[in-house]
């Protein structure tokens, strides 16, 4: 499965990602952590951005689109990916179109976590006031007027892509406001709809369908045997049951044929007795009839 995850700052993007990262072993690419590890991997694409940060400017779209395109080359994407960050912008999705095409590779989903605004300002602003009272340091970029900046950057930049994948038939839009294991499953429930399957499911699935290999070509030498055996065996039942049935069949035949013998004999002597009686009893008449004169 390929997949973007859009939603503003805050909305659990990156809690998401990782429980995704974890069901269905897929790799989370972040446009920060991939051009980090291509300038430390002295790749091209790195030395170019490495380049281009060092004085001060903003790594353009062709240089970021070329790091993701080695990235997603690399084994471990072969499963599929998560993009977090990336696109941020509708020029930036066009790229992204288009790499993909060139790959023969496609987008899966796009998945939307749909927040409110002001709720996230106000989970913000009550997560700074606790950190103050137990006296832990507040991150820079983690306090109500940076994300007020960070939303209306998103507003302007980001969410055009909304309608952008919701034309292209893409997007799945998930109310981000609910419990974490709600949002959970109502994303798997959605990427199941598009056929995601979980790594477990997958290999059950596997051995379901093609018998799972136990070694070695000793173990198939000894399938082979038994099923000789087996074969060998069943020959003998097979003839015996063979010569049973011509015995029934002899035995039948032998019986039509003594019972027919029987009643042709039968036919022939009948008539012969019932003339000899016939005969006996004239000649008793006629002896009588003589003995009276």
């Amino acid at each position: 499965m390929r997949i973007i995850l859009l939603g503003p700052p805050g909305s659990g993007k990156g809690t998401q990602a990782q429980l995704m990262v974890q069901r269905y072993g897929i790799v989370q690419l972040s446009t920060g952590e991939m051009l980090r590890a291509a300038v430390a991997a002295g790749t091209p694409v790195g030395l170019k951005a490495k380049e281009i940060m060092a004085s001060g400017g903003l790594v353009p779209d062709d240089v970021v689109v070329g790091i993701i395109s080695e990235r997603i080359d690399q084994p471990d994407a072969r499963n599929g990916f998560i993009l977090d960050g990336f696109p941020r912008t509708v020029p930036q999705a066009e790229a992204l179109d288009q790499l993909l095409k060139q790959k023969h590779l496609k987008l899966d989903a796009v998945i939307e976590l749909r927040v409110n605004e002001s709720a996230l300002l106000s989970r913000v602003e009550t997560r700074v006031a606790q950190m103050r009272e137990r006296g832990e340091e507040i991150r820079a970029d983690d306090t109500p007027e940076v994300l007020t900046k960070r939303l209306a950057s998103y507003r302007s930049q980001t969410e055009p892509l909304i309608h952008y994948y919701s034309e292209r038939r893409k997007l799945s839009t998930i109310d981000g406001m609910m419990a974490i294991d709600e949002v959970t499953g109502a994303i798997h429930r959605q990427l199941v709809a598009l056929g995601a399957t979980e790594p477990k499911v997958r290999a059950k699935s596997a051995a379901r369908a093609a018998p799972a290999k136990k070694g070695t070509k000793q173990s198939a030498a000894k399938a082979k045997t038994a099923k000789k055996a087996a074969r060998t065996a069943k020959k003998p039942a097979k003839s015996a049951k063979k010569a049973a049935r011509k015995a029934v069949k002899g035995a039948k035949k032998a019986a039509k044929t003594t019972v027919k013998k029987a009643a042709k004999k039968a036919a022939k002597k009948a008539p012969k007795k019932s003339v000899k009686k016939g005969a006996k009893k004239a000649a008793k008449k006629v002896t009588k009839k003589r003995a009276k004169r």
